[in-house]
């Protein structure tokens, strides 16, 4: 063979090794770079999504406490109301509560959102149920009695189930 020839395939085999292994050396380095990125996104996303979870967590166990019957009665009871009015008003009370609270389920995961869901729909039951032997001579206190034994009669109380598990999630996020 002659030499020149052998030199340039020498040289030409010199030049593919050095582009294949700049070729393998600038993947690597995109690869790493690309990592780096989705990490750096990462820690941005729950940078800004951690504060809004921890708030919609927060308002969340509020809601929970707030729709409990024995803090409805506490916060709602007006001397001289009747049990019907009394009821109205509790149950106005939940669903407004519940309205003000809706776009929290954007960050509580969708198994913690249907139990907090069913918790309002189980205390709004009760109620229901505690109205139920009332008439229209019954007074909010016969009312809020009878509230107070049936939720008495309930253990747990669903929204005691929604808030054990909706600290339980927030815990893992801290």
């Amino acid at each position: 063979m002659n030499p020149i020839i052998a030199l340039f395939v020498v040289i030409i085999l010199s030049i593919l090794s050095i582009l294949i292994l700049l070729s393998r050396h600038l993947k690597k380095e995109a690869l790493k770079d690309s990592i780096r990125i989705q990490g750096d996104l990462k820690k941005e996303r729950q940078s800004f999504f951690l504060p809004h979870q921890l708030e919609a967590y927060q308002r969340a166990l509020l809601f929970l406490e707030r729709i409990h019957p024995s803090s409805l009665i506490m916060r709602l009871n007006q001397p001289g109301l009747n049990a019907l009015a009394m009821q109205s008003i509790l149950l106005k009370t939940i669903r407004d509560e519940y309205d003000h609270n809706v776009v929290q389920q954007l960050f509580i995961s969708k198994q913690n959102w249907g139990l907090l869901k069913e918790a309002k729909e189980e205390t709004v039951k009760l109620i229901n149920i505690a109205s139920s032997g009332m008439t229209p001579e019954s007074s909010a206190m016969d009312f809020a009695t009878s509230l107070l034994t049936k939720t008495a009669e309930v253990n747990p109380l669903p929204s005691e189930i929604a808030l054990d598990a909706i600290k339980a999630e927030m815990r893992l996020l801290l």
